[in-house]
């Protein structure tokens, strides 16, 4: 049976996929305390690695994504690979805050060539009129990164340690991930067809597409605050709302089977409907349940409800920051779209942890829930302003 270049595509990149969120976003999560006691640094600089990582990858998002659209996804994305087995070997050896600091800002770079948005463009090259399904699957794979690493940290941490699991680490990156991009990305991005139908925002003018690009971009970014920032502190916000430490873990842990389940119903059903609806139904979910929240938070039935509004939400969003952008501005500067619209997501995901630490510590759980609520409420009216603006859009 020989697979399209679309479905090996796909298959390699959610592998990848995999490889870098658990070995970058995720890794910390096990293997931080570890770190902090071998190099004796606080755990705000060990987790801050993350924040140094989104900011330094989103200065350097939009040459990326232009460089896409000029060269194709192959070598751009294998560099990232290079990159990523080098940073984790280096940051392996790391021995103080600078050095530690350092390897994080690579991994930025690496995070730029070869995670997310580059996997999105590559398949919106790869996959063409499928590109919305494809982009759907390897978000659901992708939500399996810390099922998989979580596990993998804490069997080889004991055997190895935290140096010699980020070694293997940067193994999986090189002989894994460099020949999945090398071998099953084509090199050039391919030629759009001359009778293609052009996109809505082809027949826009300049103004109307810079404030269609400037709703999106408000949007993803409102949300990407709270996507980023809020799931790291979830289980301390259920606390703080009054839940035992066993039901906030609980709690927490919903939230990945309704991203998942909610990508699944996408991929399944999301042809039948328009893509916008999509984006208003996930929009309007999130305020919904951080509304719920921030008035009866310390009700289990009003706590799960938030959870699993913000699980469809996040879920739904990881689809629709690459396919909302595709179906606006096609595929011909897909990724100078993409590459910009990174920018402002990637400051956002990087400050979002401390500032909301910053809130919980001086305004509790309701402070927290309060500032996403507003945020997320921005987010909505940002995209009814985008939904009223783009009729066309299916």
């Amino acid at each position: 049976m020989i697979l399209s270049p679309a479905v090996r595509a796909t298959a390699g990149l959610g592998i990848t996929q995999i490889i870098g969120w658990g070995t970058t976003f995720l890794m910390p999560s096990v293997l931080g305390r570890h770190i902090e006691r071998d190099l004796g640094l606080p755990s705000e600089i060990v987790y801050g690695g993350i924040t140094v990582m989104f900011g330094v990858g989103a200065v350097f998002a939009p040459w990326v994504g232009k460089s896409m659209d000029r060269t194709g996804a192959r070598s751009l994305m294998a560099a990232g690979s290079l990159l990523y087995a080098l940073s984790l070997a280096a940051l392996s050896a790391s021995q103080g805050l600078v050095s530690y600091l350092l390897c994080w800002a690579a991994l930025g770079v690496a995070t730029t060539l070869a995670l997310n948005t580059p996997a999105s463009i590559a398949l919106a090259q790869v996959a063409g009129a499928r590109a919305r399904q494809a982009i759907a699957v390897l978000a659901i794979v992708g939500g399996f990164a810390s099922t998989v690493f979580w596990p993998l940290s804490g069997v080889l941490e004991p055997w190895v340690g935290w140096r010699g699991t980020l070694l293997i680490f940067a193994g999986l990156h090189l002989f894994v991930c460099l020949p999945v991009h090398l071998l099953m990305l084509p090199g050039r991005p391919p030629a759009i067809p001359a009778n293609a139908t052009p996109p809505p925002a082809a027949g826009l003018s300049a103004a109307e597409s810079t404030r269609t690009f400037l709703l999106l971009a408000l949007a993803f970014s409102c949300g990407a605050f709270i996507f980023t920032g809020f799931i790291v502190h979830a289980i301390d916000v259920l606390r703080g709302l009054g839940h035992d430490p066993a039901t906030a873990l609980l709690l927490a842990s919903l939230i990945g089977p309704a991203q998942v389940s909610v990508r699944l119903v996408e991929l399944t059903f999301g042809h039948r409907y328009s893509i916008m609806s999509s984006a208003l139904f996930a929009a309007a979910v999130l305020p919904l349940g951080l509304g719920l929240a921030w008035l009866a938070g310390g009700n289990l039935v009003v706590a799960l409800l938030c959870l699993m509004a913000y699980g469809v939400a996040n879920g739904l969003k990881a689809v629709l920051r690459a396919t909302l952008p595709l179906a606006l501005f096609g595929r011909a500067q897909f990724g100078t779209i993409m590459g910009r619209l990174a920018l402002p997501q990637g400051i956002v995901s990087a400050a979002a942890p401390p500032v909301l630490a910053a809130v919980m510590a001086n305004f509790g759980a309701e402070g927290v829930l309060a500032l996403c609520f507003v945020i997320a409420s921005i987010a909505f009216a940002a995209t009814i302003a985008l939904v009223r603006a783009s009729p066309k859009v299916r």
